[in-house]
């Protein structure tokens, strides 16, 4: 049986991929990422009928065609809106929200914050290349200052989002960051996301090989990522380097590189107030310092949707009789025809 009482069947990535043709650029990292959701969804014990993929605009935003599952592609921005009427309507879908760097973090902005405060049962994947790739280039509200696009040729002047200090910001119960590249741990991490009771909030940091190649290099080449990659797992210290010779410790609530491993910070992703947290998901601005990925912060607390049917019902035992029908019917009634 599966969690939501269900049959479970013997579901494989296959059964997962539909029959369209997948239209993104050869070599896009969307790619990796929709395998990687592909081969997770079978292993998290909800009946196939029972998953939905919602999306908005942009490349990243084309999932739900290529995923052989229920699915709404909707209008920019505006995906975690229908996602919480429908997770609001049915609290046993699995509802898994598809959206990039532009259409979750600018005209979605508000929509995505809400969401997070709310803390609403779905899982919000955030494609992040920082370009807006659909549109051809230009920049994005993650591109770094003095990027140079069409929209920005003298470079941009913005200060860009950092999307896991804003899912912190608002106080998302599950906050955690995976690259396209790292397949075993971006699946790990979706599997995680997925476990999650309330909203899951995973950044995956994902190449435009078209408009922004390139964009994590740093980060993604072989022959210096663990130097410039650093993971955060509970329980576990913040450790990295080839040799695993350097940490990553706090002074202060400032994060810094340490020689002494006995100063490495021991990593809580329960810790209440997320400070800790926020405090690494800001260490990318800083060159000296590696990229975190992992999970950041995993707390429990009650999910709106379920609020919202414990107050439905209550209300229902308060006033007997107080339904939409009663309402509907109650009063002068009049026959047209």
């Amino acid at each position: 049986m599966t969690g939501n009482g269900s049959t479970e069947t013997d579901l494989k990535a296959k059964d997962f991929k539909s029959d369209q043709l997948v239209r993104w650029c050869p070599g896009c990292g969307d790619y990796a990422v929709l395998a990687a959701l592909q081969s997770v969804l079978p292993t998290i014990g909800v009946p196939k009928e029972n998953i939905v993929i919602i999306s908005g605009i942009g490349c990243s935003s084309r999932t739900p065609y290529y995923v052989d599952a229920y699915g709404f592609h909707t209008i920019h921005g505006r995906a975690p809106t229908i996602a919480a009427g429908v997770k609001i309507a049915n609290p046993d879908l699995s509802v898994w929200i598809i959206t990039g760097d532009g259409d979750a973090l600018s005209i979605g902005g508000n929509h995505l914050i809400h969401t997070l405060r709310r803390n609403l049962d779905v899982n919000i994947l955030l494609f992040n290349n920082r370009i807006y790739g659909l549109t051809k280039g230009q920049y994005s509200p993650t591109s770094e200052q003095g990027k140079h696009t069409g929209s920005t040729p003298l470079g941009s002047l913005d200060p860009p989002f950092r999307p896991l200090s804003l899912a912190l910001g608002a106080r998302a119960t599950f906050v955690a960051r995976t690259v396209d590249r790292f397949i075993p741990h971006m699946k790990e991490t979706l599997e995680r996301a997925a476990a999650h009771k309330g909203t899951s909030f995973v950044e995956v940091l994902q190449n435009c090989n078209i408009f922004n190649d390139g964009a994590f290099e740093q980060w993604t080449d072989k022959t210096t990522r663990s130097d410039r990659v650093v993971e955060v797992r509970h329980g576990e210290r913040l450790v990295f380097g080839k040799e695993s010779d350097r940490a990553i410790a706090v002074s202060n609530g400032v994060p810094f590189v340490s020689r002494r491993m006995e100063e490495a910070l021991a990593w809580d992703e329960t810790e209440p107030s997320g400070a800790r947290a926020y405090a690494i998901s800001q260490m990318e601005e800083d060159e000296d310092l590696p990229l975190p990925i992992g999970v950041f912060r995993c707390v429990d607390a009650p999910s709106i949707e379920t609020a919202i049917h414990d107050q439905v019902s209550q209300a229902q035992k308060d006033q007997p009789g107080a339904g939409l029908k009663d309402l509907l019917y109650t009063g002068g009634l009049w026959e047209v025809s």
